[in-house]
């Protein structure tokens, strides 16, 4: 009994958030899409490096705390693109940091259509927070004899078809199921999701655009994730937006501000708002993008890129 009430302990904070989604969650999924698709690695026409900082559930001791980094460029032959992308998530005692390399292969359908291909593989870090081990309970628990931590690999494919103005995509950025308690009573599995994400550019006119977009997510023994987000361009300089995800009984309202301080240098900030049970408890969650792009191909770009 004493294991059971330990276990559960160590899982509440992250149950719903962990156990439903092994991969974290993002609002700015637009501009983060190499996390969830290699097929995206390259195709801004730039050495992009993207960094992003999410706190969820600020103020709710033991909440999902995330950090990304990537870059990816193209190749000088344009079809072939290449990027490293690395998570680490937290969410109450448990730990994972994703490591993985990506690769896309592009063809042109025609003057102003792409199709194109990832794959994507790398590892695995799943570890139980330190302080957890050194608790008197689990130190005369049997159960934590042999540590949890442990490494495995795995692999990812996508697709991605866009134009100048529109993008869809479909993805899995994990191939392979992992039991990360080693088939232990007490399970813990990395599961495979499968995302659809899309999105439209409107010229509403000279000065202003509107850009509309989804992200879909599911993994077995889960509800269906949904992402919808709005963001208006004002002057090519600064965006400007909502969100809405529903998940199950989970669900958030956010607002977007992302500003393009130059050609190479953008800065986005994202501040949301759960309205499920977990909403007492929680001032909301903040996320920070940071994007910085050597545009070697510059002389080479079709137009502006709006994702």
């Amino acid at each position: 009994m004493k294991r059971i009430i330990l276990i559960i302990a160590i899982l509440i904070l992250g149950f719903e958030y962990s156990n439903a989604q092994q991969l974290p969650q993002f609002t700015q999924y637009m501009y983060n899409t190499i996390a969830i698709n290699p097929a995206y690695a390259g195709s801004r026409e730039a050495l992009s490096i993207v960094g992003l900082n999410r706190n969820q559930w600020a103020g709710f001791d033991g909440g999902p705390q995330t950090q990304t980094l990537s870059i990816h460029s193209p190749l000088r032959n344009e079809q072939i693109g290449l990027g490293l992308s690395i998570i680490n998530d937290k969410s109450g005692y448990e730990n994972f940091t994703y490591a993985f390399a990506d690769f896309s292969y592009t063809l042109q359908l025609n003057e102003e259509l792409d199709l194109r291909f990832g794959f994507k593989a790398g590892m695995t870090y799943y570890k139980l927070a330190n302080e957890l081990y050194n608790a008197t309970e689990v130190n005369q628990d049997p159960y934590f004899n042999e540590r949890l931590n442990r490494w495995n690999s795995n692999f990812g494919a996508g697709i991605l078809l866009n134009s100048n103005k529109w993008y869809v995509g479909l993805s899995i950025p994990k191939l392979i199921n992992h039991d990360l308690n080693n088939k232990t009573e007490y399970a813990a599995l990395e599961t495979v999701h499968y995302y659809a994400i899309g999105g439209y550019v409107f010229d509403l006119n000279e000065n202003l655009k509107l850009k509309p977009s989804f992200m879909m997510k599911y993994t077995k023994g889960a509800p269906v994730s949904t992402d919808l987000t709005a963001n208006f361009l004002f002057n090519e300089k600064f965006w400007l937006g909502g969100s809405y995800r529903f998940n199950g009984d989970q669900k958030a309202l956010g607002a977007l501000v992302d500003f393009q301080v130059s050609d190479q240098f953008r800065i986005g900030y994202t501040y949301e708002i759960p309205t499920g049970e977990i909403r007492p408890y929680t001032s909301g969650s903040h996320e920070i993008l940071l994007m910085y792009e050597f545009r070697f191909l510059k002389n080479k770009q079709k137009s502006p890129r709006y994702f």
